[in-house]
């Protein structure tokens, strides 16, 4: 398979702990990328994987009769400069990097279905953004299965800084509604790539009712590090979402990384 962790070994969490204006803890990570060509290429990979497996790419692009980078810089991957393209180039991003934080540091699995039915590139995908699984034994449902929901939102360009983790806590709220859409269209690409075991394993969660599990909602925001203010994140007022019990609230920092974005899918392209 495409994937690697290798990149993750650069996400370090800080020991700094926020308190919002509701007196909720806030983890605060910083992304510590580095320039480690074996690293970046393998991070281009799995990132590339996402909207496109590598092994459908020649046959997807023929009709086109372009190259591989022609094909995902025109087709697959938004656009780097006409809007909306890089504001979701950072969004599919920070999902991506949210993704390998849930599934690598915090022991879920976490399908990667998000991005390969993309029909208009300068999209966003519709739905909760990031779901997680943690099953304790495969073909028995336990009450101690779990079901994670996380909420992604980056400022990674501006003059001022935003509210990003308020912004995060109320798309969360509102994962409740879409999560039985989100499972099923989980459930539907995971049949279409068949694989059908995974597919199987969403259905354990598509009956709470007769098979409970708990569910564990979160709100990250993604900040570069000029536009990082602690006092805004620190207004963050979470009391009103309905599992502000289980909510866990993330920032993750970094330097230039609307720059590291656009690098990367560079390398994703060029790379392919």
């Amino acid at each position: 398979m495409p994937w690697t962790s290798d990149h993750i070994k650069w996400l370090v969490d800080t020991s700094e702990r926020l308190k919002t204006a509701d007196g909720r803890e806030v983890q605060v990570w910083e992304f510590r990328h580095q320039d480690d060509e074996d690293v970046l290429s393998a991070w281009a990979r799995h990132f590339r994987n996402h909207y496109c497996f590598d092994s459908e790419l020649d046959y997807w692009r023929r009709g086109y009769k372009c190259s591989r980078s022609e094909y995902l810089c025109s087709i697959k991957f938004p656009d780097p400069k006409a809007a909306p393209g890089p504001s979701i180039r950072a969004g599919d991003f920070s999902e991506v990097l949210v993704a390998d934080f849930l599934e690598y540091l915090n022991g879920y699995w976490v399908p990667r279905t998000r991005y390969g039915d993309k029909t208009i590139r300068n999209e966003s995908t519709k739905g909760s953004d990031i779901l997680g699984f943690h099953i304790v034994k495969n073909g028995e449902a336990s009450s101690k299965d779990k079901l994670a929901i996380f909420e992604a939102k980056a400022q990674f360009s501006g003059k001022q800084p935003a509210a990003r983790l308020q912004d995060a806590v109320d798309g969360s709220a509102k994962d409740i509604t879409r999560k039985a859409e989100s499972l099923n269209a989980i459930k539907q690409r995971l049949h279409g790539r068949n694989e059908l075991d995974d597919a199987e394993k969403i259905e354990r969660f598509q009956n709470e009712v007769d098979h409970p599990y708990k569910e564990v909602y979160g709100a990250v925001a993604l900040f570069e590090n000029q536009l990082f203010d602690s006092r805004l994140t620190s207004s963050t007022d979470a009391s009103s979402h309905p599992h502000s019990g289980d909510l866990a609230l993330v920032v993750i920092k970094g330097d230039q990384m609307m720059a590291l974005v656009h690098e990367l899918y560079r390398r994703a392209a060029d790379e392919a």
